[in-house]
């Protein structure tokens, strides 16, 4: 008999899950085409290629579709057996809510193993294929990193203001280039056209303005500035610079979205290791000024000489003291810069984990909410799951920013958003149990 019902609870799921995940995805690629559209359009870009790009950023959608999905499934299908009375009948036939939950509870453990080996297999593979597609696309057009009537940040310090592009002439119009790079001078930069190429080895990118202004002015005081005419002018930036690699075949990872789990992993030990090594480089010199001064004080004062030190030996000692301090100074700042990259992939890493196993912590949530709910309708049941998804993703994002601050560590504040949800559900959970316990009583 419970296996009947059982298997009639996950056939309810099924339904509104696939329709919720795939309505969702359609949304997600819909909102990422209508962003990057005009980008891609009109470019020069085969359609099998646009259509491949947009494949491969979708990847990750899945994984963020999946837990959602199963929030709206679980709503709907508990608020459509309270809505036929059927809820009523389990428990008056003795089946508790907590029985009735198992199977999607096991379904969703289930999806949660699915969904951690797609977000450290396929996942950041999909992630390297995209970015390396759009690092061969800016190498064919080097345009298409900067958008029309807004500023780019193409090249690192330098903000690119365009007007239009045509990228049938290769040309560029309504050139601003804000340069930063010097922070003693500002430097503005207009043109009335221009175009931009890679050298042949891929090393430099080259601009070319025509018909333009140099403005230049001393910071902070203004008291000096500079301006220049220029009929032809080519300005050169290193590649490296502009988040094009050197070539897309054999690109190396970089972010942790394109790393699976054990990689991260493996680079934050790399991280505590050097964390580890520059702390007993700093405890080192504290042991052995503890070594000398537990020496017996007699045997300390036979080593002293019997005039006082001269003023070049105390010149040394205090030269020796600055350098152990600076020493210490740049251990410090070491450790301060490994342990904030240590916070970063292993925030990652966690994220990945706990974010997979949403699909089983949204099954607590979802299974009360859908009873108190009390309708099925896709509507209500996707009101309530984006409510409760925003609050979830909110303390991701706040965590993991908290994370890599070293505020928290990491572990605590990537599995800060789950451990909330399970409270909240088994709260639920024990709410409407102890309501329908008072009432039958």
């Amino acid at each position: 008999m419970l296996k009947i019902i059982d298997r009639y609870i996950l056939k309810s799921h099924i339904g509104p899950f696939f329709f919720a995940f795939i309505t969702l995805i359609f949304v997600l690629i819909l909102q990422f085409f209508s962003t990057f559209a005009d980008r891609f359009i009109g470019k020069g870009i085969g359609f099998s290629a646009i259509f491949e790009l947009i494949m491969l950023q979708s990847a990750w959608m899945v994984g963020l579709a999946a837990p959602m999905a199963v929030l709206v499934a679980v709503v709907m299908a508990f608020g459509s057996l309270t809505t036929t009375s059927e809820m009523t009948v389990f428990r008056a036939s003795g089946i508790s809510l907590y029985r009735l939950m198992i199977p999607v509870l096991l379904a969703g453990l289930l999806l949660s193993a699915l969904v951690e080996r797609f977000n450290n297999v396929v996942l950041p593979q999909a992630n390297y294929y995209a970015k390396s597609m759009m690092v061969d696309i800016a190498r064919s057009k080097p345009a298409f990193g900067l958008t029309e009537n807004a500023f780019s940040t193409l090249v690192d310090g330098y903000s690119i203001f365009i007007r239009k592009s045509d990228d049938r002439l290769k040309e560029l119009y309504g050139i601003v280039i804000y340069d930063v790079t010097r922070p003693e001078y500002s430097t503005m930069v207009t043109a009335e056209k221009g175009s931009i190429d890679f050298t042949a080895d891929y090393q430099y990118l080259v601009m070319t303005l025509y018909n333009g202004e140099i403005h230049q002015v001393r910071q902070p005081d203004h008291k000096s500035s500079r301006n220049m005419s220029f009929r032809k002018q080519r300005f050169v930036f290193e590649s490296s610079g502009s988040g094009f690699a050197r070539s897309s075949g054999n690109r190396m990872r970089s972010g942790d979205n394109e790393l699976s789990a054990n990689e991260l992993h493996l680079i934050g030990n790399e991280f505590m290791k050097r964390m580890l090594a520059s702390e007993k480089r700093i405890r080192m010199p504290l042991e052995q000024l503890a070594e000398r001064m537990a020496k017996p004080r007699a045997e300390a004062q036979g080593t002293l000489p019997a005039t006082f030190l001269s003023s070049k030996a105390i010149t040394a000692a205090a030269g020796s003291v600055d350098q152990q301090l600076a020493q210490l100074d740049g251990e410090f700042n070491s450790i301060a810069s490994n342990q904030s990259m240590y916070n970063r992939y292993m925030a990652a890493w966690h994220k990945k984990y706990a974010l997979s196993l949403a699909c089983f912590v949204f099954v607590m949530v979802g299974a009360p909410l859908g009873v108190l709910a009390r309708r099925g309708g896709f509507g209500v049941g996707a009101a309530i799951s984006l409510l409760f998804f925003v609050l979830y993703w909110m303390i991701m994002i706040a965590g993991e920013k908290i994370a890599e601050r070293g505020l928290l560590d990491p572990m605590i504040s990537m599995w800060l958003a789950n451990a909330v949800m399970v409270c909240i559900g088994i709260w639920l959970v024990i709410s409407l149990t102890g309501a329908v316990f008072n009432t039958s009583r």
